[in-house]
């Protein structure tokens, strides 16, 4: 039985060996006007899953400024559609589409597929993606922010300290999916993010899920023999590259870090010595304690506030020039 082609699908473009990525076919939009993208396939790799990411833009007159966000679960696991359990999907996503922001979230290949830098370069390789088609799904590609949470939040950082200009960057950057391209952001914020994986190295790890065994997250990540990971730790962490020569002289992306006190898996600290170098860096940083909370801000009394200004502060910085 001969299928139809897909809605969107034109013969005319159809190329042989075909792109590493797929251009977005026309959107579904909701009752409420939103447009959706979803399960776009922004890079591909010969033997990795398709790396796909879903888009979500406001209803109205575009083009608008839009939030990449990337999810956590310790390089090793978590998906594009769902924020950690302490954050509604929808708290999240209301916010950032009410400020009239356009919402990416991409998934990446986990550090069992691929070690470090294959994440960022995801990353990278998605904040390419949006560029390349910002006509077509109503995104201002100037004006483009990320956002994640624990190990979302470490590829964040990277994305917002790192760029081709920067120490071992062209590395850093890759080349998948469109392959070239600005993947330069205007702002950045960090939910409890690893930051100095080199000090982690002394930190104990709390107890792991049961039921099987739990790789080390950084083991995972990193890969590499144990002599090689110092160097690769220091390789993978965002304090390496928040120095004053960033850019080729410019300062770091602005950047909100928010973390609790109490966090057993990665210390508070982690934010204080990020906020500490941005600023050596000439940076603009805010450091922002939720008192007495846990990793993804177990034990807050509310989690409202800290999404409403993280939205807030995204909507700020990406809002200028507009």
């Amino acid at each position: 039985m001969t299928q139809s082609p897909p809605v969107g699908f034109d013969l005319a473009d159809m190329t042989w060996p075909p792109p590493p990525y797929q251009s977005p076919v026309p959107p579904v939009t909701a009752a409420d006007g939103v447009r959706r993208f979803d399960g776009v396939t922004y890079a591909t790799t010969p033997g990795y899953r398709p790396r796909l990411l879903d888009v979500q833009v406001p209803a109205g007159e575009g083009p608008f400024p839009a939030v990449v966000w990337i999810h956590g679960g310790g390089w090793l696991e978590g998906d594009r559609r769902y924020p950690p359990p302490t954050v509604p999907a929808a708290l999240l996503h209301g916010a950032v589409l009410a400020a009239g922001l356009a919402l990416v979230s991409i998934d990446y290949r986990h550090s069992l597929e691929a070690p470090f830098p294959a994440q960022l370069h995801d990353v990278k390789a998605a904040i390419r993606y949006v560029r390349a088609f910002a006509g077509t799904l109503g995104i201002d590609p100037g004006r483009i922010g990320v956002w994640g949470e624990s190990a979302g939040g470490h590829l964040a950082a990277l994305a917002g300290v790192t760029g081709p200009d920067s120490t071992d960057g062209a590395r850093l950057e890759g080349t998948e999916g469109v392959g070239g391209g600005d993947t330069g952001v205007l702002a950045v914020v960090d939910w409890y993010g690893v930051s100095d994986l080199v000090a982690l190295a002394d930190h104990p790890m709390p107890p792991m899920p049961s039921g099987g065994e739990f790789p080390d997250p950084y083991e995972a990540l990193l890969g590499g023999t144990e002599a090689e990971r110092p160097a690769l730790a220091r390789a993978a962490s965002p304090v390496t590259y928040a120095v004053p020569t960033h850019g080729g002289g410019d300062t770091p992306a602005p950047f909100l870090l928010i973390h609790g006190t109490h966090d057993g898996l990665v210390p508070y600290s982690q934010s204080e010595v990020l906020a500490e170098a941005l600023r050596g860096a000439g940076g603009e940083v805010t450091l922002r304690p939720v008192e007495g909370a846990d990793h993804i801000f177990l034990g807050a009394p509310d989690i409202t506030p800290i999404v409403a200004e993280s939205v807030a502060f995204l909507a700020a910085h990406l809002s200028a020039g507009a």
